[in-house]
Formats: C-alpha cells, sequence, structure tokens
C-alpha cells in the first residue's frame, strides 16, 4: 500500500501513490492543444504493453489502433474531423484511430482456447458478435486512455469525426471500424480548460 494518508493519522486506502492516482485519474484531464515534441516508436509500444492487459469478456479483444503520424497522413485525416476539433489533432503529433476489428473472432483459438468453439459462435451470429466487439473494445478504449497517460503523454480523446469517411480513407477494406480518435502527445502550457464538475458519491452510488 501507498505511504500516503487519506485523512492526517490514517493510513491510505489505495494502493497507488498520491502522483500516480493524479496522472491517471484526479488531475488528468482531455488535452486540446500539444507541444511539438514528437511521439516515439518506442513511447507507442509502451502504451501498447499497457494497454494490451486490459480485461475484455472471453478475451476477445476487439479494439485495433491505427497511429496517424506522418504530415501526409494528418492531412488526409483533419478535414475528416468536426471543425472545431481539427485544431487539437493538427497540433497533435501522433492522433490515434482507434478502431473495432469487425474479423475479431479469428483470433479466438488463440486468444480463448478453452472454448475451441466459440469462434464459429461468434462468426454464425452477427448480433452477438456486434454486441461484443461494441462493449468489449468501448471497455479497451477506457484502458487506453489510462495506458497513455501512464506513459507519460496526454490524450485527448474526441468522438467529434466523420467516422464512416475515416474508414473508407484508412480501412477500406471494411474490416476495421473507427470509434474514437485520441490525439497523443506532451501537452502545451494552455492544453488543458478548467476542470468540469463530478456529482458526489452520495448521488452516484446505492449500497444494498
Amino acid at each position: 500500500m501507498s505511504t500516503d494518508t487519506a485523512a492526517p493519522g490514517l493510513p491510505s486506502l489505495y494502493a497507488l501513490s498520491s502522483e500516480a492516482r493524479e496522472l491517471l485519474f484526479t488531475e488528468a484531464r482531455t488535452a486540446y492543444k500539444f507541444t511539438d515534441d514528437p511521439v516515439g516508436d518506442d513511447q507507442l509500444r509502451a502504451i501498447w504493453e499497457l494497454f494490451k492487459w486490459a480485461p475484455t469478456a472471453s478475451n476477445v479483444n476487439p479494439l485495433r489502433i491505427l497511429y496517424v503520424r506522418t504530415p501526409e497522413a494528418k492531412k488526409r485525416l483533419v478535414p475528416l474531423i468536426a471543425p472545431p476539433n481539427q485544431p487539437k489533432s493538427a497540433s497533435a503529433p501522433v492522433v490515434a484511430v482507434l478502431a473495432v476489428d469487425t474479423g475479431f473472432a479469428e483470433h479466438l483459438p488463440t486468444l480463448f482456447p478453452a472454448v475451441p468453439q466459440l469462434k464459429d459462435a461468434f462468426e454464425a451470429n452477427p448480433e452477438l458478435r456486434e454486441d461484443n466487439a461494441s462493449f468489449n473494445s468501448a471497455l479497451q478504449a477506457a484502458y487506453f486512455l489510462l495506458a497513455v497517460r501512464a506513459a507519460g503523454l496526454a490524450a485527448g480523446p474526441m468522438k467529434g469525426f466523420d467516422a464512416k469517411a475515416v474508414d473508407e480513407q484508412f480501412f477500406p477494406d471494411g474490416r476495421w471500424r473507427s470509434i474514437l480518435v485520441v490525439n497523443i502527445g506532451k501537452p502545451a502550457a494552455d492544453a488543458w480548460s478548467a476542470r468540469l464538475p463530478r456529482l458526489e458519491y452520495e448521488q452516484s452510488v446505492q449500497l444494498v
């Protein structure tokens, strides 16, 4: 357990240090502007090496990542983002397009060998496949943001983009389907807006 205290004289209730909690949660905010500092291949791999451990139902792992970072690729992507969001992505050294792999069942014999018939079950049931892909990719996307922060970078997740156009531009075979754009980099000095309120514990939690 951390040596931090929840209150004077009381032991911490957290396994993470106060610095780690600030980095991942309490001081973490969406970044809207980035410096010109590059994001290296080693940093992108470091994000993956954390993110890949996120739990998913039956270990299906349907989320895929496209890192857009060359000037040519960004020229293709930025116009497909909603105009108010375009400067945010333009300033980011890397933009991650998070996508669901509609053919994720292909990998289930490796990812979930305990149930060898699961691959066929998903492939035979489009509704089941879509439901699992949608839920689990959203779950993985949240963990992706934590991994970006844990790698010492700022994240700017956005839903304001033309997903159909992005898919046509970057995933023309139709197998990957974009669900979220995440701007990644070192935050600029004016990267943040003011912290918005949150509900209190008593407003959000019930005990039975």
